[in-house]
């Protein structure tokens, strides 16, 4: 499945690998993922990777990217958990295990608290909208709505999207798509903010 505009294309189900280059570079500044990875473009990328190759391997997940239809080149990726789902114990073992020899015992440690307080907040039967993002030199141009816009009205949910922003500024950018904020939470020197969107009835 992929969707077009003059500019872009949506693919579908891209490979993790292209989208944890995508999101690394997307995540450069942002608070959460620079609180556990650091200014380390290596280390984030390794964190997104085996991140992402873990999540593929939940029945139902979903990635897109956004490519640019002049050099083919991924601009934007967006990754998605459907409701109830998550990584069975040796799947959460194995990601442990390669996140803590490829991104160290901190990183570790911080993505653990991170987990630890943002799941159980998610609403029952909600999808959640793991990572969604926009490469630097390609902000500003909308492809990042032209995205979001298209997860939102392609993906079936009737009870909804969960998502959690460490980024103050992303929250009135996800009030204007409908997300209302649901709890926020001080994690070290981060204030993540919980975030739903009802379904359509």
């Amino acid at each position: 499945m992929s969707e077009t505009t003059p500019q872009w294309r949506i693919d579908a189900n891209p490979g993790p690998a292209t989208c944890a280059r995508t999101l690394a570079a997307a995540f450069q500044q942002e608070p959460a993922v620079s609180w556990i990875c650091g200014a380390s473009r290596s280390l984030r990328t390794h964190w997104f990777d085996t991140t992402l190759r873990t999540h593929a391997t939940l029945p139902g997940a979903l990635r897109y990217a956004v490519t640019s239809r002049s050099d083919a080149r991924p601009i934007a990726a967006a990754v998605l958990t459907p409701p109830g789902a998550a990584p069975g114990i040796p799947a959460r073992a194995a990601w442990a295990v390669r996140t803590g020899l490829r991104c160290g015992p901190s990183a570790l440690g911080k993505t653990l608290r991170y987990l630890h307080q943002t799941e159980a907040l998610a609403p029952a039967d909600a999808w959640t909208l793991e990572f969604i993002g926009v490469r630097p030199d390609s902000m500003g141009r909308g492809a990042g709505r032209f995205l979001l816009d298209h997860v939102l009205a392609t993906t079936a949910a009737p009870a909804g999207f969960f998502l959690t922003t460490a980024d103050p500024a992303n929250v009135p950018l996800y009030h204007r798509f409908g997300f209302t904020e649901l709890q926020r939470t001080v994690l070290g020197p981060l204030t993540v903010t919980a975030m739903a969107r009802p379904g359509l009835t």
